[in-house]
């Protein structure tokens, strides 16, 4: 791809059940879609969290770059191809009783270009998302490099969450003319619940909703591929 065009980039935002289903059919379907950054929900989190998460990493044929345990779950993994420059992982303000909720923050340089990869996961409980969307999409809007942000939100493209954090950015779906693909769930896919985002400065190539045999065994999510052209800086 020459310079002026942009410079490629293959994501994979992923929801991947606590790795509770088949864990080599997960892998398997990662390695297959062979992305430079995966954006993973619902990963290691507790109890030998570091050494799950570089395990998980491995098992794509990628690196950790971010988040875990101080995201609450929520992780990024490169290729080696992808160089990360800074990190940042963020949680929630705490609804007594309700689930923590976080994200996870790497800038990143691939090629001649730069970029703020973030991923996240709101709650399930409708009252306290909007609150989590509107910490997600500070973040987000105060980055100076284009954002690629995937997210599990939870609910739908009409919730306010999913409005919120979608303003003023690109839904990869949308822009592919795919927006009638559910990501959840895999045994009676009905909602679209997972969304990658991107600055509108960048170029969506493609999307798709990987909808296999083995990705109804990996999770019960299935994970969203995009190819992107990012702008050289």
């Amino acid at each position: 791809m020459t310079a002026d065009r942009g410079v490629p980039l293959r994501v994979v935002s992923y929801n991947i059940h606590t790795q509770r289903d088949d864990a080599a059919a997960l892998a398997a379907v990662v390695r297959a879609a062979e992305p430079d950054v995966v954006i993973v929900q619902e990963g290691p989190r507790r109890f030998r969290w570091r050494q799950k998460s570089a395990t998980l990493a491995e098992s794509f044929g990628m690196v950790v770059a971010a988040g875990g345990l101080p995201a609450l779950g929520n992780l990024l993994l490169t290729s080696l191809r992808v160089r990360v420059t800074a990190t940042r992982c963020q949680r929630f303000p705490l609804t007594p009783g309700r689930h923590l909720r976080g994200a996870a923050y790497a800038e990143c340089r691939v090629g001649g270009a730069r970029f703020l990869l973030a991923g996240s996961h709101l709650s399930t409980d409708p009252a306290e998302r909007p609150g989590q969307a509107a910490a997600f999409k500070r973040e987000l809007s105060a980055a100076t490099l284009p954002v690629v942000a995937g997210a599990d939100l939870n609910e739908g493209p009409d919730g306010p969450a999913w409005r919120g954090v979608a303003e003023g950015l690109t839904d990869t779906a949308v822009a592919m003319d795919r927006a009638d693909r559910h990501t959840y769930s895999c045994a009676d896919p009905r909602r679209r619940i997972d969304a990658l985002f991107v600055d509108p400065r960048i170029t969506v190539v493609d999307y798709d909703v990987v909808d296999t045999p083995q990705t109804r065994r990996a999770s019960d999510h299935f994970p969203i591929l995009v190819d992107l052209l990012l702008p050289a800086t």
